[in-house]
Parts: C-alpha cells; structure tokens; sequence
C-alpha cells in the first residue's frame, strides 16, 4: 500500500484525470512502469497528512498496522492523533 500527499496545487489535477479513484490508478500505473511491476503498490491511498512524532519523523508502523487492518498500536508519541482516523477513515471508503 502506498500513502501518497499530494503537492500544493494538485487539485485541479486530479479533477482533470477523473478524480481521486483515476489518479491513484495513475500512480500504480507510474510505479510499476519507472520501478517495476513488482513494486507496483496493490492500493493506493491520498492523505493530507502522515501520522508523524513530535519530533517529525513518520510512524510507519501505525501507518503497516492500518494497511494490515491490525489493531493500531500506541499512539501517544505522535504530534496529532486525529491524522490515524483520517487514515482509517479514508481505507474504509468513508470520505
């Protein structure tokens, strides 16, 4: 699974391509032809932001636990909590 912020400006885009659902295509489309097919991700999901500690760096275990459907471990070390409910909420399909 891929986590994907997009660039200030992007929006417009991604309206022009046929929306979130043709972007994300787009983007496994672009992995698996510049690396490789078999690091094509099986999905793709755009979020605003990453769940992130204090200090900045990316908590990818939240982020393997969420795309694993596992129950998500400890999240008192990250700067804002409400970002792994976003998350959640966009792999559910509810936006």
């Amino acid at each position: 699974m891929a986590f994907v912020i997009l660039r200030e400006g992007t929006k417009q885009a991604v309206q022009d391509v046929g929306g979130e659902d043709a972007a994300c295509e787009i983007l496994r489309r672009h992995v698996g032809s510049e690396i490789g097919p078999i690091a094509k991700p099986k999905r793709v999901l755009l979020v605003t932001e990453l769940p992130k500690t204090r200090s900045g760096k990316i908590m990818r275990r939240l982020l393997r636990d969420v795309a694993e459907n596992r129950q998500v471990g400890d999240t008192q070390t990250l700067a804002d909590a409400s970002v792994m409910d976003l998350i959640q909420k966009g792999l559910s399909g509810k936006r």
